[in-house]
């Protein structure tokens, strides 16, 4: 199975420059960086004990943020390597002065790349994020004997059937990490039957903050002209949805003629075709990336560039939260509702169902199934108790967390 796996990415290899051609033309690609994808670093390992991370995009990487912030402060730890596959996640990173955590694009699951970028950064242990699970790294991580933690794990029941679909495969892959730290009891159970030997449930590390970390407030001129407006968000939404947000503009506007609708797409390169589908509305609809902040008689503020998601969470008391109404098992809600917003969302939320469940118990999301219960469910007023009930959570989640991995490395480093 390895074999044949391995013959399935040397051909996607082969096709691979045409593939990356395509992704710089439509700005998924760093034209200068994304090399490192084939083992060629543009860092450079330093003397010392290396800890390494990996998530695949932007949420995987902030939810570790206050525990690299930790180790930046640990002598002991000379170099911290974090790695991702998305554009969006690197220039985020962007954003945090760190001292000693260098990013690198993740290489492809290809025997060469990942014997290649191993032998190159020999990190000391080896901390994989959420679902990311890659056959041939897990491989070499053993072969190389490198611990490999699977932190956060979630697995969703429609990934875990495909898994049992090969199940000696999976078996053997799952077999390699060290230890998995569930995200949910749903992922604990299947963690089990895929036979990974140590597992511990400790919670969902996205309920903690990276508030202390980072500095992400909207500009002054778009606040002084957010402040005389009513304003609610709609976060990570998908094709279809920004139509759907925007009819409940429409009929909110009916009671409040000082209304803005904040729009942020899942996937920002969408936001040329999303405008004339809202035009078509009779809306006036303006960019965040064209600097233009004069909000008169303005509808929709789309926001269009990257990393933008947090300082406007902060400023919606409201948030409808997207990939809900369609079918795509809904995104992450915590970063909204730790700022205190009251979260709404579709029906199709399985892949955080676990969440949901939990902010619906403290009353804090609502399931809404059309733009006019969308329109009617919609709070303007501020609720910071919702918020604190978040935090408080995600700082004994954290402590935890930090707590098991300080065991962890200290036990590694101890080896070398």
């Amino acid at each position: 199975m390895f074999f044949l796996y391995q013959v399935c990415l040397s051909i996607l290899i082969l096709l691979s420059p045409i593939i990356i051609i395509i992704r710089i033309f439509r700005n998924k690609e760093d034209k200068k960086r994304f090399i490192e994808k084939f083992s060629v670093f543009s860092k450079k390992r330093v003397k010392g004990k290396l800890i390494w991370f990996h998530g695949a995009s932007v949420g995987e990487i902030l939810s570790v943020i206050p525990v690299i912030k930790k180790y930046e402060e640990d002598i002991s730890v000379k170099q911290i390597l974090i790695t991702s596959s998305t554009l969006s996640s690197s220039k985020v990173l962007l954003k945090f002065k760190f001292k000693k955590t260098i990013h690198q694009f993740y290489p492809l699951d290809h025997f060469f790349f990942t014997h290649r970028f191993l032998k190159y950064w020999r990190p000391d242990i080896a901390i994989f994020i959420d679902s990311e699970i890659w056959p041939q790294m897990f491989k070499t991580l053993d072969n190389y004997k490198i611990p490999l933690v699977l932190l956060n794990a979630r697995i969703t029941k429609k990934t875990f059937i495909k898994w049992m679909k090969i199940k000696k495969f999976s078996e053997l892959i799952f077999n390699k990490i060290s230890i998995a730290y569930p995200q949910n009891l749903e992922t604990k159970k299947f963690l089990e039957k895929l036979k990974v030997k140590k597992i511990n449930l400790i919670g969902n590390l996205k309920f903690s903050e990276t508030d202390n970390e980072i500095q992400d407030t909207i500009d002054h001129q778009l606040k002084s002209q957010l402040n005389n407006k009513k304003i609610w968000v709609a976060s990570s939404t998908h094709a279809n949805e920004e139509i759907f947000c925007a009819k409940a503009h429409i009929e909110l506007k009916k009671k409040f003629k000082n209304l803005i609708t904040i729009i942020i797409p899942r996937h920002v390169h969408r936001s040329k075709k999303i405008i004339p589908e809202i035009k078509n509305l009779n809306l006036k609809v303006i960019t965040h990336s064209s600097n233009n902040r004069n909000l008169k008689d303005v509808d929709i503020y789309l926001v269009d560039t990257f990393g933008e998601t947090k300082k406007f969470h902060k400023i919606g008391n409201s948030v409808f939260i997207g990939g809900s109404i369609v079918r795509r098992g809904g995104q992450n809600p915590l970063e909204a509702a730790r700022y205190g917003a009251k979260i709404l969302h579709g029906k199709n939320i399985n892949n955080f169902k676990d969440v949901y469940k939990l902010l619906k118990s403290l009353r804090i999301s609502k399931v809404v199934n059309s733009s006019k219960k969308l329109a009617s469910s919609i709070n303007f007023n501020p609720n910071k108790s919702n918020g604190n009930k978040i935090k408080k959570i995600g700082r004994i989640i954290l402590k935890k967390t930090i707590k098991e991995l300080d065991y962890l490395i200290k036990n590694e480093f101890k080896k070398t």
